[in-house]
């Protein structure tokens, strides 16, 4: 089935917040640096991260970063900086290295705004005819309009990236979001229909429910709202929470929508590779946004 931007923005609930700068504070190291800032997004100030090259020239490529679950609740943003189990180490220096500014702020119930429980800010949103998923991805479109006004980003080259549920924030929010030019996405895709079939979907936190959506998409219809700009998906093909089949169903509904450039489209799965990030994932994201940014 096949679903408009428009109604995907309104089953979502997408609605963008301002957001303006309240601080920052920058610390060099040796080949990068890293800003730490607050940043006012609706009437929340919500803690960020930022890395860039240690003195960049002119405006450079950029990739907003969305932040795993793992049920690391604590840590939210500073994922970029600190890594996860299942990361190769910190992607925030990697990829300022690689010549990106890259983004990544706490999304809600997350890092220094874990004082409320994902539990509890879902049922809160759910009774008010909300989701906690709608919220993220309203604050996910307010630090997009941060990265591309900085004088050192250049609007025209930002991606995204994620991995579990960052992953599914990425690639949501680029086929919402024209803004960004191009998505990297690890260990997240799989058909929901399908995960439901096959008893899989209580697998994934609550934040994700949208209510009624599955009577509208599923996620290779809103990844197919991404073409024809370029998509990469990244799996383990023993990854429990993308079962092979739920993934080829989604595969199935999203490889049309790139027909006339299959260029822009790849697919890694990996045999025997379970909810992580592997070398071969890691070489093949620097290289497809290096590519296309």
């Amino acid at each position: 089935m096949a679903i408009s931007r428009d109604r995907l923005i309104e089953l979502i609930g997408l609605d963008e917040p301002a957001i303006a700068l309240v601080s920052v504070t920058t610390v060099e190291h040796a080949d990068y640096a890293v800003e730490t800032l607050t940043l006012r997004i609706g009437t929340a100030d919500v803690r960020g991260f930022l890395t860039r090259p240690l003195k960049p020239e002119g405006r450079l490529p950029a990739i907003l970063y969305a932040h795993s679950h793992g049920g690391g609740y604590a840590i939210g943003a500073a994922e970029l900086l600190d890594g996860r189990e299942y990361l190769l180490d910190p992607l925030g220096p990697v990829f300022a290295r690689a010549g990106y500014v890259t983004l990544c702020i706490d999304m809600p119930v997350f890092g220094l705004r874990s004082n409320v429980t994902e539990s509890a800010a879902t049922k809160a949103l759910l009774w008010m005819g909300q989701s906690l998923f709608g919220q993220m991805l309203s604050e996910e479109a307010a630090a997009l309009t941060y990265l591309a006004t900085r004088p050192d980003v250049d609007p025209d080259r930002i991606g995204a990236y994620g991995i579990s549920m960052g992953s599914t924030l990425s690639y949501w929010q680029a086929a919402m979001d024209t803004r960004i030019k191009a998505v990297v996405h690890l260990c997240c895709f799989a058909d929901q229909r399908t995960m439901i079939e096959l008893g899989a979907h209580d697998g994934h936190g609550i934040y994700m429910m949208v209510p009624g959506l599955l009577a509208e998409a599923d996620a290779g219809s809103i990844a197919a709202l991404i073409a024809p700009r370029p998509q990469l998906v990244c799996l383990g093909e023993a990854d429990s929470l993308t079962p092979p089949l739920a993934v080829a169903r989604a595969w199935a509904e999203l490889a049309p929508a790139y027909a006339a450039t299959p260029d822009q489209l790849a697919l890694l799965s990996e045999p025997g590779i379970g909810h992580q990030e592997t070398p071969a994932s890691r070489a093949a994201a620097l290289a497809f946004f290096a590519a296309r940014l």
